[in-house]
């Protein structure tokens, strides 16, 4: 499986196991499920993932590549503090209404029996901290923040973005997807010494 077809079909394989894995949860999604939305037969999918626990993983491990990706440009970006981390709080939104949330919140719930994802959605937890982190240093650093404490503060964001989102997507009726994205701007405005209306 070293071709370019291999990787490119393996990719979109994984991109379609997200996708049901998000609608139907990973305790309620079958390999057959995947296989259908995929247009592959089960024997495909096993031959390229030798089990359902495997695939699994590494449909998880996909999206947090895509993730931290996304991460990677927020901190290669010659933008100033401010606007690097208005870009980190609109990416991490706990009210985009996509995929993407459903899958994060029930691979929490699997992480706790799973060491695979555990590790896994631990390390992209850790790194969106450090980011947040090392944005907010950079700030304080050219005067544009006034925050003692940077790593104590991004435990708190982000406690509160991921909080928000389990509200958000597992009570969508209760929050408006506007109220959810001020409790954080008002949050990090709070923390940092800046308008809300600069985030």
């Amino acid at each position: 499986m070293t071709t370019g077809f291999s990787r490119l079909r393996r990719e979109d394989l994984l991109k379609t196991a997200c996708e049901v894995i998000a609608e139907r949860g990973f305790g309620h999604t079958r390999t057959v499920d995947i296989a259908r939305a995929a247009g592959v037969s089960q024997a495909l999918l096993f031959y390229h993932f030798e089990t359902k626990e495997r695939l699994f993983a590494q449909a998880f491990g996909h999206a947090v590549r895509l993730h931290l990706n996304a991460l990677d440009d927020v901190e290669r970006s010659s933008g100033t503090p401010v606007e690097r981390l208005r870009t980190l709080l609109r990416l991490c939104s706990p009210a985009i209404p996509n995929e993407g949330w459903r899958l994060w919140i029930d691979a929490w719930s699997e992480a706790m029996r799973s060491p695979e994802l555990e590790e896994m959605s631990r390390r992209i937890d850790s790194r969106g901290r450090m980011l947040m982190r090392s944005i907010i240093e950079a700030g304080v650093a050219s005067g544009e923040f006034a925050c003692p404490d940077p790593d104590d503060t991004s435990w708190r964001l982000f406690a509160l973005i991921d909080g928000l989102a389990v509200q958000t997507h597992t009570h969508p009726k209760v929050l408006s997807r506007r109220r959810v994205n001020a409790l954080v701007r008002v949050a990090a405005a709070n923390e940092l010494g800046v308008d809300a209306e600069k985030l």
